[in-house]
């Protein structure tokens, strides 16, 4: 199966002498990806090579000097003048220093040398990246699959010129939209982890999700050094009961016995390995919007309900709105990135659910209800008296009002 945009936005970047950097959480599929990219070179008769520093021998010798890796590979100076030496390095993150040796063989090799890493736990880069490479790499965040990639991978690609003309016209109605609907609701559930969509039944989706929550989440925990497990589970399974709601640090700290500031570094691995997003406040000019607390959600479904060991019908569900909201907020992300998207509240308890600014002060914001019905318009009053210039929209996933924004529709 192919991630045919993840692809095409790798290719897009080929041409640049800045590293390529593929980032995103496990088993989301990026050594898939960049093994497609590594093919598609090979067919376009370019010198690439694949190397992987899970294998403890590269490790070593990449670990004793960077320019090791060339043990494994022709020179840079060896490819003929007209080609480049194309690098592909799956899980850069377990280099010593993986910063340095990236931007060491990008200041003596670069334009002849190209590499393309990916790592999964962005909290061993981050940091150091965001400095000592600046200007010599651009970082692609992959995610779960988002819908239409869900479809495809279910093998319904004749579905999604289909929820391409409901996306595009509201009273489009077609021919499978049962079946587009029966599918988003089993999205919903057990969101967009590759192998979890690709399993046959729901008993294999339910024990893949489990896997990735025991093995691959507890191996991030591990590597990051967390000294009490127990805690960072609980910890992460009172956030999936919260999904969409403010993260108290203090509150979380007394309600585990924790450290507030424990709880905050705990939330920050959370964030830097790909379970959790956070999202800030919007400030305007109102003195009344205080809060600084930001609000928590998760990057799948399908993950945050395996931690809550709930995988029920989506309208047998008593947190079916969370889901939904959840949903949008990755809606969201993917539409606009996580850096415009905000949600507004005051002090004296109005709220809208999210807000894109698109231009300074000017934007969209949307309320999310499961049910359009309990979506009252006039408790978002000071909301659209303070800043007319943004639209307020109602998404819902059942829809009683024309001028309301079906979920699956958005």
């Amino acid at each position: 199966m192919e991630r045919s945009a993840a692809l095409q936005s790798l290719k897009d970047h080929l041409n640049k002498p800045q590293h390529t950097i593929v980032i995103g959480p496990r088993q989301i599929g990026k050594t898939t990806v960049v093994k497609q990219l590594a093919e598609y070179l090979k067919q376009n008769n370019e010198y690439v090579y694949f190397l992987t520093f899970e294998d403890p021998v590269i490790l070593d010798a990449i670990n004793n000097h960077a320019e090791n890796i060339f043990n494994y590979t022709l020179l840079p100076n060896d490819v003929p003048e007209n080609k480049r030496l194309y690098l592909i390095i799956d899980e850069v993150q377990y280099a010593k220093d993986p910063s340095n040796f990236l931007k060491l063989l990008y200041d003596k090799y670069s334009p002849k040398l190209k590499i393309i890493a990916t790592g999964s736990s962005a909290f061993y880069i981050d940091k150091s990246f965001k400095d000592s490479l600046a200007g010599r790499k651009k970082v692609f965040e992959f995610f779960p699959l988002a819908f239409d990639e869900f479809l495809h991978f279910k093998g319904k690609d004749n579905l999604i010129p289909e929820l391409e003309e409901m996306i595009k016209r509201a009273a489009y109605q077609g021919l499978q939209n049962i079946q587009i609907n029966g599918l988003f609701d089993e999205y919903l559930v057990y969101g967009g982890y590759p192998a979890v969509v690709l399993a046959d039944t729901e008993e294999e989706k339910q024990d893949m999700l489990k896997e990735l929550v025991n093995s691959y989440m507890k191996k991030d925990a591990l590597e990051a050094g967390i000294k009490e497990e127990l805690k960072f589970f609980q910890l992460v399974r009172l956030l999936a009961d919260q999904t969409g709601n403010l993260v108290n640090h203090h509150e979380l700290g007394n309600t585990l016995k924790m450290a507030s500031s424990t709880v905050e570094n705990y939330i920050y691995l959370m964030q830097k390995s790909f379970i959790i997003k956070l999202i800030s406040p919007f400030y305007g000019n109102i003195r009344k919007e205080l809060t600084k607390m930001p609000k928590v959600f998760f990057l799948d479904n399908g993950l945050r309900n395996c931690l809550l060991n709930n995988f029920s019908k989506i309208n047998e569900r008593a947190d079916k709105g969370e889901l939904l909201e959840n949903y949008i907020y990755n809606r969201l992300q993917n539409l606009h990135g996580g850096d415009k998207l905000h949600f507004w509240r005051t002090a004296d308890g109005n709220e809208v659910d999210f807000i894109v600014e698109e231009r300074l002060n000017i934007g969209k914001a949307y309320e999310v209800k499961y049910n359009d019905v309990q979506y009252k318009p006039s408790k978002y009053k000071k909301f659209l008296e303070a800043y007319p210039t943004f639209t307020l929209s109602c998404i819902s996933k059942e829809i009683s009002k024309s001028d309301n924004i079906e979920a699956i529709r958005f």
